[in-house]
């Protein structure tokens, strides 16, 4: 990763010059929802009120809404930052050059393809030429609009150097960064986060945000959902606990900057289109802040899986992370679902994910590990599509190798793996260079294509050569009704 020096505090107060890294024990607060406090200075925080006349050491009050000011108590989010200048400090916007030409956020048949086949692809290599976050990300499908606040885009990215003098700012939605190769240091107005492959990060709509790769090469995936935020789901008759804990996730504490930064850049992210603006200072100037409305970090492992544990196959529901709700009460706009590692004990059942058609959309990706359902072709860093009621289910090899088992097979532990889903009850469509990738698996409908019939009548002996003759035919038909 490049090197830039800065003149931080930590929560000490104490002044450093910072080359590059983050430190080895990250410092976080815990929980999901909560109303937090952070200051990098003891006394930054205002006692009392949010906008005082003068705020302590002479900082700016500024707030970050999440959501319209009457919304609901239980739902409004916003956050009060405390920073060394305010973020309004900068030039005018510009339309960025060159022009990124492989983000939507807007889905028509302008710009996308309605296509309900059965996709998938392998993963993309990771460029060689010098290619950050921002200019390695590219969508791959989505629906709705985010000028109409609703809807969601599933992008993929691809990078090889960290992001120098700039920081990037989604003002269409909240990312979802879901790392399959290498760590990201993410630098925030609340904090820092150290996000590896296992992990997940909720940068919500509107903060300012910097991505360095530390371990080099990265790629990875992002969900972007517009006008709603992510929420734990309901637990509904699996009672208090289970699932993701509240405690296991992890907000940044307050960290800033302080010094000049000439031509530092914010590259903002509004209606799928790039726009660029200069200022003199960076915006992680945040020496104190507090509220609900923040940016955090999720470790998969920690997630508590339930199961089957006599007869047939849950539903993956059962394995939901987060939910992005709709008005429509236990339908969503964008629900991400995990395949971690557990035990199948299911008695004459077949285990693996059931043949399967959806009125919800599924985009499947792979973090490592071999997926249960895919005996080839999946890949760690892979992804699939398969759309609203598009049929979908386990490839061949895996079908016969379950059914070889027979009844008596007994407990087995799937192990090693992370994969996980988006999925959505909107309808996607897909980007052309996702369609025309040459990375696109053109034979992935293959793995199906062996499927055999199996059938036999073993009460009457019967085999469809045999309904030519009359008894035989009479026979099958009582026997299925």
């Amino acid at each position: 990763m490049e090197k830039r020096a800065a003149v931080v505090r930590d929560g000490d107060g104490l002044v450093m010059v910072v080359v590059g890294g983050f430190p080895d024990d990250m410092d976080y607060q815990s929980g999901f929802g909560n109303h937090f406090s952070s200051e990098a200075i003891a006394g930054a925080l205002p006692r009392g009120q949010n906008s005082p006349l003068i705020c302590p050491f002479g900082l700016y009050a500024e707030q970050i809404s999440g959501t319209s000011f009457t919304s609901p108590r239980k739902l409004n989010q916003r956050s009060w930052l405390y920073r060394i200048k305010p973020s309004v400090t900068h030039e005018p916007f510009r339309p960025r050059s060159p022009t990124h030409k492989k983000l939507v956020s807007e889905f028509d048949r302008s710009n996308t393809v309605a296509n309900p086949t059965q996709l998938r692809w392998k993963p993309v290599d990771i460029p060689t030429s010098p290619t950050d976050f921002i200019d390695g990300l590219y969508t791959i499908c989505g629906a709705g609009s985010s000028f109409l606040r609703h809807g969601y885009a599933i992008h993929m990215y691809t990078a090889n150097k960290s992001m120098d003098n700039c920081a990037f700012c989604d003002a269409d939605g909240d990312f979802l960064v879901v790392p399959q190769q290498g760590r990201l240091w993410i630098t925030t107005e609340c904090g820092r986060l150290e996000v590896s492959p296992g992990e997940i990060a909720v940068l919500p709509q509107g903060f300012r945000f910097v991505v360095d790769l530390p371990d080099g090469p990265s790629r990875g995936y992002v969900a972007e959902v517009f006008g709603t935020h992510f929420q734990l789901p309901d637990l509904g008759p699996i009672g208090a606990n289970g699932l993701a804990a509240s405690r296991d996730f992890l907000v940044p504490t307050a960290w800033f900057e302080e010094g000049p930064r000439p031509g530092f850049t914010i590259v903002q992210k509004f209606g799928g289109e790039l726009f660029n603006a200069q200022q003199d200072f960076s915006p992680f100037n945040v020496v104190a802040w507090h509220g609900n409305y923040v940016p955090y970090k999720y470790d998969l492992s920690k997630f508590c899986p339930y199961n089957t544990v006599l007869v047939d196959h849950g539903d993956p529901s059962i394995n939901t992370v987060l939910t992005a709700p709709t008005d429509k009460p236990g339908v969503a706009l964008l629900d991400f679902v995990i395949f971690p590692p557990r035990w199948l004990v299911a008695e004459h059942t077949f285990r693996p994910p059931y043949y399967h058609r959806n009125c919800m959309s599924e985009f499947m990706g792979l973090i490592y590990g071999g997926y249960e359902a895919k005996a080839d072709g999946f890949l760690p860093g892979g992804a699939s599509l398969h759309s609203c009621m598009t049929p979908h289910g386990p490839d061949t090899k895996t079908y016969e190798a379950t059914i070889a088992r027979g009844n008596e097979a007994g407990p087995q532990k799937i192990t090693d793996t992370m994969a996980f889903m988006f999925e959505s009850c909107l309808m996607p469509r897909t980007c052309p260079w996702a369609l025309d990738s040459p990375f696109r698996d053109r034979d992935y409908y293959q793995c199906w294509i062996g499927l055999k019939s199996h059938f036999s009548c073993e009460k009457t002996n019967c085999k469809s050569t045999d309904l030519q003759n009359e008894l035989k035919e009479n026979e099958c038909q009582s026997h299925h009704g």
